[in-house]
């Protein structure tokens, strides 16, 4: 059986959408929050391939916190720099071993 992948799509400030996928979930004091990387093809931007297993090439992670909306809904908000560092450094320093992720504090 395949892994399913938990989707969330933002639009930037020019409209343009973007698809990120999210890793996982946390909770700290209290607050859900959730660790998310774009969404790539599984090719490799560094040395243009499909699936590249001999290079460094990562994708950018964001925490950003969980916001209940309605009953089966969730609104991602990005957190303050230094909340962001400090979960990113609980994650960092945990059992999480997602390949292929940098943190990003936004």
């Amino acid at each position: 059986m395949e892994n399913e992948q938990d989707l969330v799509v933002f639009e930037d400030d020019n409209g343009n959408e973007i698809t990120m996928e999210v890793l996982d979930y946390l909770f700290y004091e209290g607050q859900e929050y959730a660790l998310l990387a774009e969404l790539g093809d599984g090719s490799c931007e560094a040395c243009d391939t499909k699936a590249c297993e001999g290079c460094d090439s990562r994708r950018e992670a964001f925490v950003m916190k969980v916001v209940p909306v309605g009953d089966d809904m969730e609104e991602f908000v990005p957190v303050e720099e230094e909340l962001a560092e400090k979960l990113i450094d609980i994650i960092e320093n945990s059992d999480f071993d997602e390949e292929d992720v940098d943190f990003d504090e936004e």
